[in-house]
C-alpha cells in the first residue's frame, strides 16, 4: 500500500503530506562530553504552519555503523515531519559512527549520557531551531515527545519516568517534565530473572528498571515474534512489560508477525532487519503518528481512526489495547 493511498477508516488528514527539509549534522559544543553532540533535525518546509509540535528520536544500539546515529530512522524521521512534526536525532556517544575508546567512560551503553543529550536538546532548542532555515519561530515548546527504538527505547522510559538503580545503590529518577507523550518501540523490559545470565553480569544496571513511575502517557509498541533472546529469557513478552508494569495511561500496539526492526524502522532496506516487511512499517508510522497526534491535541481523532483502519480488515496487522490512569 503506498502511503498516499488511504485506508479504508483513515481520512486525509492521516495519509496527507508535504515536503519536508532534513538539517545535519547540527554540531552543539558540549563541553565535558567525549565529544560534541551531533543532530539531525528533519521538519516540514515552511508553509506548513507554525506551532509545530517535537519528536525527539533516540536511535538503538545497533551493530551496523550508521542507523544507529543521526542517519538512521528515516522512515519514521521523515514520515512524522512530512505529518506535521519537527525531529530531532542526536548521535549518542554508543554510536559506532563515532568509535570512541572502550574505556571511555559510561561505555558501551552509555545510558546517562543518552538521556543527558535529550535534555541538552530541550535546554538548547533556540539554537537548534536557528541552525535550521525555515525552522526559526515555528516550534511549539509545550508539545514535546520521545521516541526510542530498543536501547533507544530505554532511553525514552527513564525521561518518561522509569526508575533504576545505579551502581553506588542510589536511585536514579531522569524524568523529564517537558515531555509530554512518549513512543518505546521494542523497548527493553523488566529486569530480574527475566534477562539472561550474561546480560545480568555484564549490563546489570538492567537489573532494577523499575516501570512503576513511569506515568507520562506512551505508547508501546511490541513484535509478537521479537524473542530478542541475546537479552531475556521471557520471549515477546519482555518487551510489552513497560505497558503491563507501568501506570496508565499507556496503550500497547502489538505486531503480528513483528520482529526487533518492527518490519524495517532503522532504515530503507537494511541487511540488519530480519523481519522486513513494508506495510508493517507502515503501520507503525500511521499509529505512532496518530497516536501523538491526538495525545498531544485531546479531542483530535486521528487515533481512533487509525484504531479504526488497524482493526479492519480480515487479516489486521497488530492489535491495540489500553489501560487508563489509576
Amino acid at each position: 500500500m503506498s502511503e498516499s493511498t488511504p485506508t479504508r477508516a483513515v481520512d486525509a488528514r492521516i495519509t496527507s503530506h508535504v515536503p519536508a527539509l532534513s538539517v545535519g549534522p547540527i554540531v552543539l559544543p558540549t563541553p565535558g562530553r567525549a565529544v560534541d553532540l551531533r543532530l539531525r533535525v528533519t521538519a516540514p518546509q515552511t508553509g506548513t504552519g507554525t506551532d509545530l509540535p517535537l519528536i525527539l528520536l533516540s536511535h538503538g544500539q545497533g551493530h551496523s555503523n550508521h542507523l544507529s546515529s543521526l542517519n538512521g530512522y528515516a522512515p519514521l524521521a521523515h514520515y512524522w515531519a512530512a505529518r506535521g512534526f519537527v525531529v530531532i536525532q542526536p548521535t549518542h556517544l554508543s554510536s559506532r559512527t563515532l568509535t570512541l575508546d572502550p574505556e571511555t567512560p559510561g561505555a558501551p551503553l552509555y545510558w546517562r549520557s543518552r538521556v543527558e543529550d535529550m535534555t541538552r536538546i530541550l535546554d538548547r532548542l533556540d539554537e537548534i531551531e536557528s541552525a535550521v532555515p525555515q525552522l526559526p519561530g515555528r516550534l511549539d515548546r509545550d508539545k514535546i515527545a520521545v521516541a526510542g527504538h530498543s536501547m533507544g527505547g530505554h532511553t525514552a522510559s527513564l525521561l518518561l519516568g522509569a526508575r533504576l538503580t545505579d551502581d553506588d545503590g542510589t536511585e536514579v529518577n531522569l524524568t523529564e517534565p517537558r515531555i509530554k507523550a512518549g513512543l518505546l518501540l521494542a523497548s527493553p523490559g523488566r529486569g530480574g530473572d527475566a534477562l539472561t545470565e550474561q546480560v545480568a553480569a555484564s549490563y546489570p544496571v538492567f537489573l532494577t528498571t523499575d516501570f512503576t513511575h513511569m506515568a507520562t502517557p506512551a505508547l508501546v509498541v511490541a513484535g509478537d515474534q521479537d524473542t530478542s533472546s541475546h537479552m531475556t529469557v521471557n520471549g515477546p513478552s519482555w518487551h510489552a512489560d513497560p505497558y503491563h508494569l507501568a501506570p496508565g495511561p499507556k496503550t500497547l500496539l502489538t505486531l503480528f508477525g513483528g520482529e526487533h526492526g518492527l518490519g524495517g524502522i532503522s532504515g530503507y532496506d537494511v541487511a540488519e532487519t530480519t523481519d522486513e516487511n513494508p506495510e508493517r512499517v507502515s503501520t507503525v508510522q500511521r499509529l505512532t503518528w496518530a497516536y501523538l497526534r491526538s495525545e498531544l491535541y485531546p479531542g483530535d481523532k486521528a487515533w481512533q481512526l487509525a484504531c479504526q483502519d488497524l482493526a479492519a480488515g480480515d487479516h489486521p496487522a497488530g492489535q491495540v489495547e489500553s489501560k487508563q490512569a489509576p
